[in-house]
Order: structure tokens, then sequence, then C-alpha cells
């Protein structure tokens, strides 16, 4: 019989942590061999019981779940178990070097499995988490939009309303809305900050600075 899989349970809430540790006991392939309430007494643990895989909540007081899985890269194998699923959260987390990153309400059979699979190196990504990373892969590069497209933009950016710039690039007001309908959609977005936020995200556009005399 192969040995126990290692586990330090990381969560800032006792119940949570205690309903984890009881879901692993029931489970003889499963030892939890410590617990964590926040990111500093987990890399603490990790390094002194150097568990399998470390179960990691984000958002916890003082030191957070990324930044202790960022100080654990390397050093321990990291499931980030949370409630969130958005950008601000997921791809932190997986820059900092998580294997994995499943939510809290996944099934108990679902995490036994993700569990066996990152103490084997392997990444796990819920289904929301891998939906989110595809559709930012999609988005079209900067490359894609077109110079008329960079120049409405521009104009955007400025504050130009639709007929200001159809008669600043000498075009009619349909054609500024149809190029700018179509910079959303390259983009992503839903309105005018957003592609402007955007395109600053990007390197499309450049912040300005006053010219010096």
């Amino acid at each position: 019989m192969n040995d126990p899989i290692r586990l330090l349970v990381v969560d800032d809430h006792p119940v949570v942590r205690d309903g984890l540790t009881s879901l692993f006991a029931r489970d003889p392939e499963f030892e939890v061999v410590g617990e964590a309430a926040d990111g500093a007494e987990a890399v603490r643990l990790a390094r002194t019981l150097r568990p399998d895989v470390v179960l990691m909540d984000l958002r916890m007081p003082g030191v957070d779940g990324v930044s202790a899985t960022r100080e654990l890269a390397g050093e321990a194998r990291v499931l980030v178990l949370t409630t969130y699923d958005t950008d601000a959260h997921v791809l932190p987390a997986i820059e900092a070097g998580a294997t994995g990153y499943l939510l809290k309400d996944a099934p108990r059979d679902e995490l036994l499995r993700a569990v066996r699979a990152v103490a084997r190196g392997e990444s796990v990504l819920a289904p929301s988490v891998t939906a989110l990373l595809m559709n930012r892969v999609r988005k079209p590069p900067p490359g894609l939009l077109s110079p008329r497209e960079i120049e409405v933009l521009h104009l955007v950016a400025a504050g130009a309303t639709n007929r200001e710039a159809a008669t600043e690039l000498f075009l009619t007001e349909a054609t500024v809305k149809s190029h700018t309908l179509n910079i959303y959609a390259k983009l992503g977005v839903n309105d005018r900050a957003a592609a402007v936020t955007e395109a600053f995200h990007r390197g499309l556009l450049v912040p300005r600075t006053p010219d010096h005399p």
C-alpha cells in the first residue's frame, strides 16, 4: 500500500478547516498533517511538515494565499481552494505558481481527484477557471486592430463623440460607430470607458505627458 498523500489545510475559517480535515480523514489515502489560518503560518508549516499538497485559501488576513503560494513556489504543490473564480483572483494565483485551482463548491469526489492529480504534479483547474483562461487566450492580439480603428480609439480616449470623430477623420457617423463596435468586439469590452482602459492595458494607447518648452 502506498503512503498516504500528506495535506496541509490553509483557511482562516475554523469551520472550513474542520470540514476539510474530516472529509479527508474518512479516506485512508489521505492524511492531514497540519492546519494554518493565514499565509504566513502556511509557509512556515509547509517548510516544516513538507506536505505533498497544500490546500490554499486565497483571501485571508495578513499574508494572503497568493503571497504564500508565491513564497512556496518550487517548494510545495499548491491547490488553491476558494470561492472566487474571477480574473483578479485566478491569474495572480496561477502566476504565483499554484498547481491547481478549484472552487469550494466542488463535489467531494472532484476534490479528492484534484488532490491526487496535484500530488502527481498535474495541473487541475475548475471548469469555470478553464473557460476564463481560454477566453483570455482567445482575445485578439493588439495587431488585429486596423490603423483606422487605432485612429478612432485615440479619439475615443480623448473624449470625442462619434460625430466629432467622424468630422475629424472625414467619415460618416455610421462608419465611426461601426469601427467603435469592432473595437469593442476585438478588445472584449462593452463600452467606451472599458475600451480605453483595455487599450492602455494592452499598450495600444500610451498616456500622454505634457510637452515641455
